[in-house]
């Protein structure tokens, strides 16, 4: 049978790359980057070529591009493939993130609030939303931490780069709608804790699912988190700690609200949680969502099947 030659029904090509069927057809008829054949009932059908290029662009939608961006890429590079190989990865193709990470890093650092701007529109137009504040705002944050703990930036560095990406992700959160059906969540940082970058990007990701998060932010007074978990009576609590010198507070925390709150499921981030031994957290295992969007997907996914 040619390649050209229609082979698979949608049905098929839906399981085989794990994309519903309903968005198949969307993209199909919004983008014209195939044109399945027809059968005598009028049923798409699929063929080899056409499963390679689908293949090709799932691939750059998981590697963080938008389709329109990756059916973009495959119009305006003219990329060829054969039977045996997968489509060439040309230089103008190659992911930037790092390199756009890089330079805003530099840019924040000279206290340049308008290359930053424009570094993050660039980036928010290369890339989706997930990925830029996930994974480039993510690393970012990580590398501003390191350079400030060691003393090879001042604190006033630090506090401007936080304001601007709070400030930049704030003004997502706030266009982002919320699945009534979804249970509430509180977010807020460990007691003693100011370093809230971590966690407000956290809450992105909570949001981007259509969570309803109440985010506190920085550490609350001693027992008032309590009493806003009577008012609201969320299904989840998120505590963010970022320096060692937390995590028993924030640990006790855990401890004591577990036991008022015995419904309630507790979720742990932060870098501090990756700075200790595994015996420190032994007994906390099942708290931890982990550093990155695969882990915290697995964490929910395990919470929400109980």
């Amino acid at each position: 049978m040619s390649n050209q030659e229609g082979k698979y029904n949608i049905k098929a090509v839906s399981k085989m790359l794990g994309i519903q069927a309903g968005t198949l057809r969307a993209w199909e008829r919004r983008y014209n980057m195939i044109a399945p054949i027809r059968n005598e009932s009028g049923h798409r059908l699929y063929s080899e070529e056409h499963i390679k290029i689908l293949k090709w662009l799932l691939n750059k939608v998981n590697k963080g591009f938008t389709i329109s961006q990756a059916v973009n890429l495959l119009e305006t590079n003219q990329v060829s493939y054969n039977e045996n190989k997968d489509f060439p990865l040309k230089e103008e193709e190659q992911d930037r993130s790092v390199d756009l990470m890089d330079e805003l890093l530099h840019a924040l650092l000279s206290f340049d609030e308008n290359e930053a701007h424009e570094l993050l529109n660039r980036a928010f137009s290369l890339y989706s939303v997930d990925k830029v504040v996930i994974e480039i705002l993510g690393n970012l944050l990580v590398k501003i931490g390191d350079l400030w703990e060691v003393g090879k930036i001042t604190s006033a560095h630090e506090h401007f780069a936080s304001s601007f990406l709070r400030s930049r992700i704030g003004m997502i959160l706030h266009t982002l709608p919320v699945d009534g059906l979804l249970p509430k969540v509180v977010a807020v940082c460990g007691p003693e804790e100011s370093h809230e970058l971590g966690l407000l990007i956290f809450t992105l990701f909570l949001r981007r699912k259509g969570f309803e998060v109440i985010y506190l932010g920085a550490s609350i007074a001693e027992g008032d988190i309590d009493i806003v978990l009577e008012e609201v009576k969320p299904e989840f609590l998120f505590l963010s700690c970022t320096l060692v010198r937390n995590i028993q507070k924030t640990l006790q925390l855990v401890d004591h609200l577990s036991e008022k709150f015995q419904e309630l499921n507790i979720g742990l981030g932060g870098k501090a949680f990756t700075k200790v031994t595994e015996k420190t957290l032994e007994a906390y295992d099942s708290f931890i969502v982990g550093e990155t969007k695969t882990d915290w997907d697995n964490w929910f996914k395990y919470k929400l099947s109980k």
